[in-house]
């Protein structure tokens, strides 16, 4: 059960293996600022002793943040083995992070304030006057792995509706171009991309910043539709940066 508490009561563990530092702590202590009703959704873990076993970091955080209370759900009648194994699968992260989809869905200059490192891609956080002339695209580092082809997409939305467009009782024309439609649901993984690119031979390379899979020549993938822009903001990029 939940509980509402002074944050005196609340003591801190002193064999935490976990520390976050500098700029992080910094992130969290504002993260607690800005969305305190996270820590009701998200309670700090104590024994008995009410000492921490998962959300020491946390109560650091509520100290500086000037909380005088704080939110704790009890462990109750843990063995000591139990805690220690406790403290640190709390601290343990599985699985990855999917960038395309933070990348494509999320914020991301909202997840770095969050406090979410580690992206592969550049974060452009200055803003000029009504739009940013500084243009910025997801750049990649590639590993040393070749994906496989069929990892570069994913077109499992595209078939189901060609499926269906296969299956409706309407003319072949409407047909064809709803099929043509239908490709632009292909979703493409843009970091597997650049890994594939960075091991093909160069024909294929060509062809890759052709249809602008990659960006090597921003002014090129322009040229080739990969930007769709105004004509203020094309006219602002000409006089920023030339014809």
């Amino acid at each position: 059960m939940i509980q509402k508490v002074k944050i005196s009561k609340v003591k801190s563990n002193p064999n935490n293996p976990r520390l976050i530092k500098d700029n992080k702590f910094k992130k969290l202590v504002r993260s607690i600022k800005d969305f305190p009703e996270m820590l009701e959704l998200r309670p700090i873990v104590v024994n008995n002793d009410n000492i921490v076993l998962g959300g020491n970091m946390r109560l650091k955080a509520c100290k500086d943040a000037g909380l005088k209370e704080v939110y704790i759900l009890k462990a109750k009648d843990l063995t000591e083995e139990q805690q220690k194994e406790f403290i640190v699968k709390d601290n343990v992260g599985f699985g990855e992070w999917d960038w395309d989809i933070l990348g494509n869905e999320w914020n991301v200059e909202k997840l770095e304030e969050w406090g979410l490192e580690g992206f592969p891609f550049e974060i452009n956080t200055q803003v000029e006057d009504e739009y940013n002339r500084s243009v910025e695209v997801p750049k990649y580092k590639p590993n040393d792995n070749k994906p496989s082809v069929s990892e570069l997409f994913d077109n499992e939305k595209t078939n189901k509706f060609i499926d269906n467009i296969n299956k409706a009782d309407i003319p072949q024309e409407e047909k064809d171009f709803l099929i043509k439609a239908a490709y632009r649901h292909i979703k493409f993984n843009y970091k597997n991309i650049a890994d594939y690119y960075a091991h093909a031979n160069k024909e294929v390379q060509e062809l890759m910043e052709d249809s602008a899979l990659v960006i090597i020549d921003f002014n090129k993938a322009i040229e080739n539709g990969y930007v769709s822009l105004s004509d203020k903001i094309q006219n602002q990029y000409k006089s920023d940066y030339g014809e």
